[in-house]
């Protein structure tokens, strides 16, 4: 799908940047309206692959997504270089409305969101495209609303709820509750799962496109998050049994450039340096900046912003290849080993590993701001041991084993299957604490920690705070500041409590 983004996504920023000028001259017959779009399968792809590229914008996995949910948890810590005031601020919870790091996250949610609406509202009605092409695209656009609405909802509380494109200045309210939110979050992954394919059905120039399986793990994740077990079980069991998915040898084999969309991979965002490299630290999405500064911003021998915390490094057990597979030090080989880390190659304190998840480096001799590897949103490892959390809640840790060690047991992992001597799992709370760490180890750096962490800590199941500087006021973050100076149906009354 990388090589489609860039080449249809013309004509939709063509429709976007003259629809002001409709109010102007609205018999202009060489712009673009509502009316005139939709007249073909081009365009229509086009509108539903501006969605995807929201994804691919400085606001969202370009640079700060990652940076937001990665300093938010206690897997990371401040690196060779000086983290820039607002990323500091949200790694020692110093926050409110006003750190731009929030404020763009936000913004990015909203730009999937509007773009979204605009897809579902119009694609019933467009011309000249298949009955099955118009099935697909409309599950596309609901699975991508939901997921950025369950970012705002998990990360912001009850939010706006934005269903159809804005055509006024006119604010948008908070949602009343957040199951409001979630109400719509599971009605938007009911008609992604009916219209979505088996990933199996999607030709290569389109995979990356949302799935069936993609809809269900979401659902499976979404429940989970809120502590609903028996609703979370149905979904996983159907993304587990599809037969879709399955996990690939070489666990590093998922942070590499090629080894994308593969057999492990449920959903990720697509990036490639073949399309707009450079250019990309302002991207607002419209195809032409199709890469990421992950591995500038954390490489060892970049920038080195944001190390492995103390605690995630110290979390894997003696001989697990997956510690060596997340995380360089200095010595290692890199650039096909070629070359050897030293000590003049990495910033700060060498005494500390830095990140080997998504560096490129691992075939070239240095990160710079163009990194074309995919980010993996949802992967089946993270399906099976939310299966196994799920089953030790709902049946006991004898259900949950089975999942648990298919992770441990990966070829290129090759783990003691539980019960081990640290981890005996004869008891729910046992089983607990061995599914927490199999989480920390098997994702670690994957933006799912911070998620983690809070869905355990709102149902009690911590047994001491991870995040020493959180308040209970940080269990939502603020609204950004400027939200509510712009959006005329919020005033501060609205703000979470404790900002």
């Amino acid at each position: 799908m990388k090589s489609k983004i860039i080449l249809t996504l013309s004509v939709f920023f063509l429709f976007f940047s003259s629809c002001n000028d409709e109010i102007l001259d609205k018999d202009n017959p060489a712009q673009l309206s509502t009316a005139t779009f939709f007249r073909s399968e081009d365009q229509a792809l086009a509108a539903i692959n501006a969605v995807y590229a929201a994804l691919q914008a400085n606001n969202l996995y370009n640079r700060e997504y990652f940076f937001l949910h990665d300093l938010l948890s206690d897997d990371n810590q401040s690196g060779g270089a000086q983290l820039e005031a607002p990323r500091a601020l949200i790694l020692n919870y110093a926050f409110d409305g006003s750190n731009p790091l929030i404020n763009a996250v936000w913004t990015g949610m909203y730009r999937i969101v509007l773009r979204a609406n605009f897809v579902i509202q119009n694609i019933d009605e467009a011309t000249n495209v298949s009955d099955a092409l118009k099935t697909r695209i409309k599950g596309e656009a609901h699975f991508l609303r939901a997921w950025a609405y369950f970012e705002l909802v998990s990360l912001w509380g009850p939010v706006p709820l934005n269903t159809e494109p804005a055509v006024s200045q006119d604010g948008t309210p908070r949602a009343s509750s957040e199951n409001e939110v979630y109400d719509l979050i599971f009605a938007d992954l009911q008609i992604a799962e009916q219209n979505l394919p088996p990933k199996s059905s999607y030709s290569d120039g389109d995979l990356g496109r949302a799935t069936e399986g993609a809809a269900q793990a979401l659902q499976g994740k979404i429940h989970l998050f809120r502590g609903n077990y028996e609703a979370a079980r149905g979904p996983l069991l159907e993304v587990i049994n599809s037969g879709e998915y399955s996990l690939v040898d070489d666990f590093i084999d998922n942070f590499r450039e090629e080894n994308e969309n593969n057999a492990e991979s449920i959903f990720e965002v697509q990036f490639s340096t073949e399309f707009g490299a450079g250019g990309a630290w302002n991207g607002d999405g419209a195809g032409i900046a199709e890469v990421t500064f992950r591995g500038q911003e954390y490489g060892p021998n970049a920038w080195r912003n944001v190390i492995p915390s103390d605690g995630v490094v110290a979390e894997f057990e003696p001989n697990d290849p997956r510690n060596t597979n997340s995380f360089y030090r200095i010595g290692d080989p890199f650039n096909n080993g070629d070359n050897v880390l030293t000590e003049t190659d990495v910033q700060g304190d060498i005494t500390k590993p830095s990140w080997k998840k998504y560096q490129m480096i691992y075939k070239r001799t240095q990160e710079n701001s163009e990194s074309g590897i995919n980010f993996r949103v949802i992967r089946y490892a993270d399906v099976l041991l939310m299966m196994a959390e799920v089953e030790n809640e709902l049946s006991g840790p004898a259900a949950a084993l089975p999942y648990i060690n298919q992770v441990r047991a990966r070829p290129s992992v090759d783990m003691p299957p539980y019960p081990t001597a640290e981890y005996p799992t004869g008891s729910q709370d046992q089983m607990f604490d061995a599914i927490v760490h199999e989480r920390r180890v098997e994702l670690a750096g994957e933006q799912i920690r911070n998620r983690d962490i809070r869905r355990w800590r709102r149902a009690g199941k911590l047994d001491s705070e991870p995040i020493p500087a959180f308040q209970s006021r940080h269990d939502l973050l603020p609204l950004p500041f400027s939200e509510i100076d712009n959006n005329s149906a919020l005033t501060n009354a609205d703000q979470n409590p404790g900002y």
